[in-house]
Parts: C-alpha cells; structure tokens; sequence
C-alpha cells in the first residue's frame, strides 16, 4: 500500500490534521506533486513551493481564510516583515487592515508548532505591530485571540470573516446551540487542563490567589450557567432524532441512528433555531471588567445557593477585575456538560495534584477504567453503591449513569431515577475533593447528595464530626443520615449492607497510628501479635469488606504486588476467605501515568453467601474458575498522555458528542472501539451463572 503523501509530510512532526475536514486536506492532497521533494502551488505567493509540515499546515490554513472567511488575497501576506528596530522577523501569516493596507489586522503563527512558544511570538509581533487580534495553531490545536493590551490576550470564539468587526465576534448574541456548535473541546482539540495550563501562565501564577479556589468557582459557575439553560437542551433534545435522520439522509451515507456522527449531529444542531433560546451569561461581551465581574459574581451567588455545602456563605472571587475578564474569556467557550467526566476530571486532577492529593498514593481513575468496573460489576436500580476512596465520586457518578441512563448533561434526571440516585454514596479524606465530588454529585443528582467527608479507615472517630461538628452536620448531616440507615448493627459505624462497592484506595505509605491498626484483623500476624504498620491498601481491603452485604460484589484498584508478593499471601488469603474472586484484570502500566508507574490490578469479587434472605446467592466453594485479563492498550503513552483514536487520514476521532476516544481495550466504548475485556467478561459471568448477570440474561 503507498503511504499517503501527507501522512508522509507530517511524519515525526508535532503538527496534525485534526482542525481540517476530510475536503479541505482532500483538496491539499490532489495538488501535491512531487514524492521525494512534494510542492503545491501557493495561492498567496503565486508559485510552487516545497511542502514541509509547517508549510503544509500553512497552505491548509490559507485555503480557509480565503474560502471560510473569505478574505480577498490581495489582504493576505506570507512572511510579512515586523520590525523589532534594527532588528527584523518574519511573521508566518499576515491578513492587513481593510481600511490601511500597511498595517497588520491579523497575525497567525505555524512555525511554532507549541501553543506557549507560539503564543510568545505572537505577543511580540502584535506588541511591535498593534494588530489586535492573533492566531496560533499547529493543525491539531488552535487559539483565536484579542490583544487587549500589552500584558493580556484575551480568548475569542473565533476571527472575524471579511465583512464582520471585531465588535461582531465578541458582542455576538450566544446560546447553548452556539455553545454546542463552537464548543473548544471539538473545534480547537484542547482539553480543559490545556486551557487552565495557559491561564497560569497568562496571569494566575501571578494573581496572588489559591489557583484552586478560584478556578473551581469559575467551573462552578460555568457548570450553572449551562445548568440554567436545561429547558434549551431538552428542545434541542426533542427536535434532534428528526434532524439527524434528515442529515443522514442529506449525506446520501449509512449512519446508525443511536450513535451518529458526530458531523451528522453537528449538521443537525446547526438547523434548530434558537431565537427563544436562553442567552449564556457566563462570557465576556465587551464590558468594562468591573462590569463583567459583577455579572460573574451574581450568578456564582446564585449557582452556590442552588448547590449548596460546597463554598462558604458569602464567599467571592479574589481574583482582580482583569484577571478574572481572562479567565472568563478563556473558559466561556468550553461546554462542560459532556457525556462524560473526563473533561472536568482532568483538569481537577491537575488543580488538586497542586495540593499534594497524591502524597498518599490516591490519584483520579480514569474513565475508561471506571466505564471497565461499572459495566462489570452491572448495578441495578435498587442497589446500594459506595466509594470508600471516592476522589472526584467517577465510580459513583458513572453508577448513577448506568442506573438512571441519564450522562452528565444539563438536563433534568426524571423524578423516577431520584431515588435510586440517592442510593449511591462516596466517602473521602481530602477536603478539596470532596467538595468537587459534591460538585459533580449535585448536579449529576439534581440537587442532592452523599458524598461524604471522613476518614474511612478511622471509623471509630467518626463521631466527631457527625455528632460535635455542627458545621459537618449542615453539609453532610442528611447524606450520613442515610448511609446509618444501612447499617448492620445499630450505632456502629463498622459493618454496612451495601450491594456493590468500587474504589481505588490510596496505595502510598504505611498506616502506623496503633489506635487505627487494632480495629482490623489484616493487623495481626498469626502469633497474635500486632504489626506496627501496615499498608494503607491492604487495610482498605478489610474495610471495603465489611462494607458490603453478604452476596455484595467489589471492584477495587491495587498496586500488583499484592497478587504476586510471597509476603502478601496473608492478604490473598483473607480476600478468599470472605469472598469469591471473580475477575482479576491487570492494567497496563501507563494507566496511572504521569502520577506514578506503579503496575495495578483491579479484583473483582463476590461475597460469600449461602442465604437468599441476605443478599443474593453466591455459595462458598473451594474450586471456582476466575476470569483473568490482561490490557495491553491503556490509553496513554509512556508520558501519561492519553492516547486518541485517529481515523484513516490520522485526525483523532470524534464520538456523538464531540469528544476524542481514548484508544484502549477495557471496553467497547458505545461500541466506538472493538469489544474489550469488559464485554468478554459480561459472556464469561452469564456462562458462569454469575447472580447479577445470570438475573438480566
């Protein structure tokens, strides 16, 4: 098979395709010539010129100005020289003023093929040039931007075209539809955690405020804002099959209906008006920033009344009027409502890892992961479900997924699925996540939650924050009036009767503290006598145990050491003592990637039980058979990056909602991805006559 030429151009660069649709690299690709030495002719400079990658994702972006935006070649220079006094660069793109041909209107930088070089270079040819608005994009990512003044760039949605002002872009009436169409996750292929990234560099770094606080009320916010406009998205809902089915028909090409393209859905949305639609308050419209600041505040007051026990009563953003404007402008254009949570997730790990949440080895699983345990583990409405290590609650919010069949958008979660949503709890140690699992829980439960903030292990002190701490209580006190209604014993926090249990402990040091140590038997050796310490995830596995109800079934994350290590064997043991193993699931060394190389398994087990008044069935045996598996396609690289699915002209794939797949093989992905282990244990559990598989055949 001949390698494509443009594949072939770009190969071991750090430029992509992703911005360009299939015609305009089509249309690149057939006035390529050459193979050893590829050329194309140059509209702008009105010759052949040799293509290397940046030259290429020069001729592509070109192509866009001229038939997207339309503006006349006449306006549009290659190289224009920027004086520096003596000194004289070149910048890659020029689009000159309309009214004064000499000056500079638009910069674009390619040939720094990484945002923060290119975003310094910019800065310096808008400074030296005064054009007001700049570019910068390497193919797979780019930034539209307004040079406010010298110190601040300003996001915006996109560049004018020929005929529209700047005015237009930033004054323009935007609406959840817009929000959905011009949504930087799919049109700019950046990631929540980039943009926060170069909000620090821009001004958090130097504002002089908790970076965590302040962009946690900005997504915060944001996420109410898009909450506000439910009535919206439940319009678009109702209109959108009709759509699509006309798009698909349009396109002349074989779509299914239930998992559209996400170009077809794209199409679809495009032709539903929205004149009635709720205007987005959350964006900067050419305000003073005094202004816009006033605005931001109210409906932050407003979204910390509706979900309350996450902020303080009365408190407000540090961040000065300026700074805020940017990071308004920077985030005003993600949509946050997604399918999923990877987009929020990721970025909050960053934001908490600053706290040094990873210190005690917990880290935020990724979702794949999560998606691998829920579809294994196949909760029902009706079950109780708990994370005994929650981070930011992904085990527990994607069982309220599977449970409710309502993803993380901003519409209503029917009256019916509220009470099985408040069967779902999670408990963690770190105040800051918490308070962003309680973010997520909210919303994702309309407005209650059980997310709770105690030390898991140490249960017998509990009792200082549920019955002395008055302002635990005001946050907390109806969540844990629910969780002491599952308990077995009557004013002990130690034994619960919850049906399904997910987790990834903490994995990092030892438990020393002797007080904690005597409430658990994985602490004695088999003399009697006590360790002095023990591992914080092996004292996990005991807990989790006594969590779960006779005939309740566990996924938990542990470091591999503990299936193999001779030292361990009292911890295997223990474990199948009081539980059949079902399923041992390797993962593949970068999972956990950057934050630590540690190799982890997750085990899937069942707890003994031979009376159907208890739980369900799952009879004591001494020879069963157990799936195992192995991952041999984690999702991230060697670096920790997570690793896309890319089509045939190597642009990252997109799915319905706009969002990159992570290329993995734990499962199938809404059938985006070939089946996984996920899929090949639900046909191994029902051969197995699994009790919670056996009942849904």
């Amino acid at each position: 098979m001949t390698p494509d030429i443009i594949q072939t151009i770009l190969r071991d660069s750090n430029y992509h395709l992703d911005l360009f649709d299939t015609s305009e690299i089509q249309s690149l690709r057939q006035r390529i010539e050459g193979k050893k030495t590829p050329i194309t002719y140059c509209p702008i400079r009105g010759k052949a010129v040799q293509l290397k990658p940046e030259e290429l994702i020069r001729q592509l972006y070109v192509e866009r100005l001229l038939n997207r935006y339309h503006y006349p070649r006449e306006r549009v220079r290659f190289e224009h020289l920027v004086n520096f006094g003596r000194e004289k660069k070149r910048a890659d793109i020029v689009i000159l003023d309309k009214d004064r041909a000499d000056t500079p209107y638009i910069i674009v930088e390619v040939k720094k093929p990484k945002l923060q070089d290119g975003k310094a270079q910019l800065r310096s040819y808008c400074n030296a040039t005064g054009a007001p608005i700049a570019v910068w994009t390497n193919g797979q990512q780019i930034s539209h931007y307004h040079r406010r003044d010298p110190n601040y760039f300003e996001d915006i949605t996109d560049i004018p075209n020929a005929d529209q002002t700047l005015a237009d872009i930033l004054n323009e009436r935007f609406t959840l539809k817009d929000l959905i169409l011009k949504d930087k996750l799919a049109t700019e292929h950046k990631s929540l955690k980039d943009v926060i990234l170069e909000l620090e560099d821009e001004v958090l770094a130097n504002a002089g405020v908790d970076v965590f606080e302040e962009v946690f009320k900005l997504i915060f916010t944001k996420l109410y804002d898009e909450f506000k406009s439910q009535d919206d998205k439940m319009f678009i809902n109702r209109l959108l099959r009709h759509r699509i089915n006309t798009a698909i028909q349009e396109t002349d090409q074989s779509y299914d209906v239930e998992h559209p393209d996400y170009e077809v859905l794209k199409k679809a949305v495009e032709e539903i008006p929205d004149d009635d639609f709720r205007a987005m308050a959350f964006r900067n419209t050419g305000q003073t920033d005094s202004q816009l600041k006033t605005k931001i505040q109210r409906l932050f007051d407003d979204a910390r009344d509706r979900w309350r026990g996450v902020f303080p009563e009365h408190s407000a953003f540090e961040l000065s009027d300026s700074h805020l404007s940017v990071c308004v402008s920077s985030l005003q254009d993600i949509k946050l409502f997604n399918s999923n949570l990877q987009v929020v997730d990721e970025a909050f790990e960053y934001l908490v890892s600053k706290s040094a949440k990873g210190e005690k080895g917990q880290y935020f699983t990724p979702r794949h992961v999560i998606d691998m345990c829920v579809k294994m583990l196949n909760p029902q409405p009706g079950e109780y479900m708990i994370d005994t290590a929650a981070g930011s609650c992904g085990f527990p919010v994607h069982t309220v997924f599977k449970l409710t069949g309502t993803l993380f958008t901003n519409a209503e979660i029917p009256a019916a699925d509220k009470e099985h949503v408040l069967k779902v709890f999670g408990i963690d140690f770190d105040e800051k996540t918490v308070r962003v699992a309680r973010t997520l829980n909210l919303i994702a439960g309309d407005g209650e939650t059980n997310v709770l903030h105690l030390n898991t292990l140490d249960y017998e002190r509990w009792d200082d924050s549920t019955e002395r701490n008055s302002s635990w209580v005001r946050t907390y006190g109806d969540g844990f009036d629910r969780l002491k209604a599952l308990r077995m014993e009557q004013g002990e926090n130690k034994s619960f009767g919850f049906d399904i249990l997910m987790a990834n402990p903490p994995f990092a040091g030892d438990i020393k503290e002797s007080r904690i140590l005597h409430q658990y038997n994985l602490t004695f050796k088999q003399n009697g006598k006590a360790h002095t310490k023990v591992g914080r995830d092996i004292l996990f596995i005991e807990r989790n145990l006594d969590f779960l109800k006779p005939g309740g079934r566990m996924a938990i994350v542990l470091p591999q050491g503990r299936f193999n290590n001779t030292s361990d064997r009292y911890v295997r043991e223990f474990i199948a003592e009081r539980a059949r193993i079902l399923a041992i699931v390797s993962l593949h060394g970068n999972t956990f990637k950057p934050h630590t190389g540690t190799k982890t398994s997750v085990i899937f087990v069942q707890k003994w039980n031979d009376d159907s008044t208890k739980g369900p069935l799952c009879p004591k045996a001494d020879n069963y058979n157990v799936f195992l598996a192995v991952s041999e396609k984690g999702g991230k690289d060697n670096s920790g990056d997570y690793v896309f699915l890319e089509n045939s002209d190597g642009q990252h794939k997109l799915d319905k909602n706009g969002h990159l797949i992570v290329d993995h093989d734990l499962h199938n992905h809404n059938e985006e991805l070939p089946d996984g282990i996920a899929e090949a244990f639900i046909e191994w559990a029902k051969n197995e006559d699994l009790s919670f598989w056996s009942q849904t055949q």
